[in-house]
């Protein structure tokens, strides 16, 4: 699909999180899946300064849920700092950034209308796509704002993307595997810039 140079002026990056936290709900659907990573978030840059999914809005409340601003050392991440993750790199044209920007400004400006989707995560186990517009879970949010954008990289309804089929996905490179509160570290001593 998308295979392009760098140095090409109209090519960008973003970067896809998966994360494995010790909360009781990652548990569960780990449980569950039998996968390694139970949530998934976007990210515009390589240091996940602005990274976005739905999530719980506090560190404790999971049933206080929808559009959130990630950080890698606060909230959920901040205080399960052995937090295990998998990043990965995905090249996109400029305009196919610009759209996905738009996407999710107009998530950020009306984060209040937004809400978790727990309807559509039952019905994802079993293979039935719930949607809403106003409601999402974290994989179903990015590949939302993924295909909304002009940017197809999975075979199924986005309803149904799971954080298994963003890991097994080709179009995406791996770029780290490990705590993600040691990503910025390990990046500085292993990625020249």
């Amino acid at each position: 699909m998308i295979n392009y140079r760098m140095k090409d002026g109209n090519i960008k990056a973003i970067y896809i999180v998966l994360t494995q936290t010790k909360t009781y709900p990652a548990r569960a659907i780990r449980l569950y899946t039998n996968e390694p990573y139970a949530h998934a978030s976007i990210a515009f840059d390589e240091d996940l300064d602005e990274m976005y999914s739905f999530a719980r809005r506090g560190k404790y409340n999971p049933f206080n849920a929808g559009f959130i601003r990630e950080y890698i050392d606060q909230g959920v991440f901040g205080r399960f700092r052995s937090t295990k993750c998998s990043i990965y790199r995905l090249y996109i044209t400029k305009d196919q950034y610009t759209n996905l920007r738009k996407t999710v400004d107009i998530f950020n400006k009306n984060k209040k209308a937004y809400s978790y989707n727990y309807l559509g995560l039952i019905g994802a186990a079993f293979n039935i796509p719930i949607r809403s517009k106003q409601r999402y879970f974290c994989s179903q949010f990015v590949a939302y704002v993924l295909e909304r954008s002009g940017i197809r990289i999975f075979n199924k309804n986005y309803a149904l993307v799971k954080p298994r089929d963003i890991r097994v996905n080709p179009y995406l490179v791996s770029i780290y595997e490990g705590i993600l509160s040691e990503y910025r570290n390990y990046k500085r001593r292993y990625q020249p810039a």
